[in-house]
């Protein structure tokens, strides 16, 4: 007797996707799950409803620190330790967690598979994901552990309560290092602008969140013989980039402010301004915390441009920061250089960088300042529809900026925009945390799903274009 044989089942939905469909996909459902764990009773007052939640679900998971709500306030204490949660999947990089997932559910994990997923996370290649991420999730905890520990006991100490105490300086650690920039308290960290302790913990927090795990994992790996030659370009560029910018930053608010007169240092001695425009110009590399007051009247527009600048840069690749990173405008600047020259090769300390780098650092630079500035286009069409106030552009690019890179610097604007204004930062708040190609490779995989994808194997005629 024979029995028919029998008949392949057609694979599942969720084992056709790609890497970036998967990834996307993910991130919407977290924002999902977040959105109605927020909305319930157990986690939030009666004044946060849907929208109220949605928006704090999608900062949360992109990590960015933009809120219409009081965290302090509107949240309870459940509501605070499932932010505190989104923030750790988001600033862990939601990119290497879909990933690592992404195992369980695909079956036939071939070499070619493998290396897809490499790229997608940059720093994860043949050698295995879940290793990988063991040592960032490792590393991670150390630091936000060690970094709440100095917090409460040398930092909070104004807090009587004991717990209440422990939980502040686990939030703001954990906040920190993930770059995300939510406070227990509406006015960020303005009343410990002058603790130092808490000053120099959440700078280096977001300063080590913001390098990435292969940077740290580098200086760790060479912590006994340790040489700058000896660490690899990567690291270096990132340091030498870091420093660069987080200097840039504090000279430059220091003198466009003092030239401008403004009211940003008003009443406030030299040695504090050094201290205040320290602490926002490493936050403005996509954290988001203030110890001073910002808004249109404080600082000049001239400060507003400087700090548009460092978050459309922002952290740099594999950290827990958005912007279009370091390396980018690092190759961009490079390029620069070699095509002053008349080089036919972009070189960076003695090595050549491939044009397949180069490439990625212009399309990901020309597609974010594209989509930037599409978001503002959408906001200041419909700004005056049902808005509290009269907004400038000036406001609306860098609130638009603040959410693509994933900062979370608020000037007062975001709970006065309607409800579309809002949805725009929703939308620039998700795409900036996953990658501006990431999502269009998607969208691409998506359309062209049904084409057999074969290595162009075509040459064509060059020609000259003048430019």
């Amino acid at each position: 007797m024979s029995f028919p044989k029998p008949v392949k089942l057609k694979l599942a939905w969720y084992r056709r996707l790609t890497v970036p469909q998967f990834t996307v996909l993910t991130g919407l459902l977290l924002v999902f799950i977040g959105t109605i764990l927020l909305s319930t009773p157990l986690c939030s007052s009666n004044s946060v409803g849907i929208w109220e939640a949605f928006f704090t679900a999608t900062s949360a998971v992109t990590v960015t620190g933009l809120t219409i709500i009081d965290i302090g306030n509107d949240l309870t204490i459940y509501g605070q330790i499932l932010l505190a949660i989104m923030l750790i999947i988001g600033g862990l990089g939601l990119m290497a967690i879909t990933t690592f997932l992404q195992g369980f559910v695909v079956s036939g994990t071939e070499l070619r598979c493998r290396l897809d997923r490499g790229k997608t996370l940059d720093e994860f290649g043949v050698g295995g994901v879940g290793r990988t991420f063991r040592s960032i999730a490792f590393t991670a905890a150390v630091l936000i552990v060690f970094g709440a520990a100095v917090l409460f006991y040398f930092g909070f100490t104004d807090i009587a309560n004991l717990q209440e105490r422990m939980w502040a300086a686990l939030f703001h650690s954990i906040s920190a290092y993930n770059n995300a920039g939510f406070g227990l308290w509406s006015d960020s960290l303005q009343k410990y602008r002058t603790n130092g302790v808490v000053n120099v913990v959440i700078i280096v927090l977001i300063v080590l969140g913001g390098l990435g795990w292969r940077v740290t994992n580098d200086l760790w790996s060479n912590r006994k013989k340790l040489t700058f030659r000896q660490l690899s370009l990567h690291t270096r560029l990132v340091i030498r980039t870091s420093l660069f910018l987080v200097c840039l930053g504090t000279l430059g608010l220091l003198l466009t402010e003092f030239i401008e007169q403004g009211s940003f240092f008003l009443g406030i001695d030299w040695h504090e301004r050094v201290s205040i425009a320290l602490f926002e110009s490493v936050s403005a590399r996509t954290a988001g915390f203030t110890n001073i007051p910002m808004s249109m009247e404080s600082i000049s527009d001239s400060g507003l441009l400087l700090l548009m600048t460092l978050m459309f840069i922002g952290a740099s690749p594999g950290g827990t920061g958005g912007g279009i990173k370091t390396t980018t405008i690092a190759a961009l600047m490079a390029a620069t250089r070699s095509t002053l020259r008349g080089q036919e090769t972009v070189v960076i300390r003695h090595r050549q960088i491939s044009d397949k780098v180069v490439l990625k650092a212009v399309g990901i630079t020309v597609g974010s300042l594209l989509f930037i500035l599409l978001m503002a286009l959408c906001i200041t069409m419909t700004s005056n529809f049902d808005s509290q106030q009269q907004l400038s552009f000036l406001e609306i690019l860098f609130t638009c900026i603040s959410a693509f890179a994933t900062v979370g610097f608020d000037i007062g604007i975001t709970q006065n925009l309607n409800t579309f204004g809002q949805l725009i930062l929703i939308v620039g708040m998700f795409v900036g945390r996953l990658g501006i190609l990431l999502l269009l490779s998607a969208i691409w995989q998506l359309i062209n799903k049904d084409r057999i994808q074969h290595q162009n194997r075509v040459g064509y005629p060059r020609e000259d274009l003048y430019v």
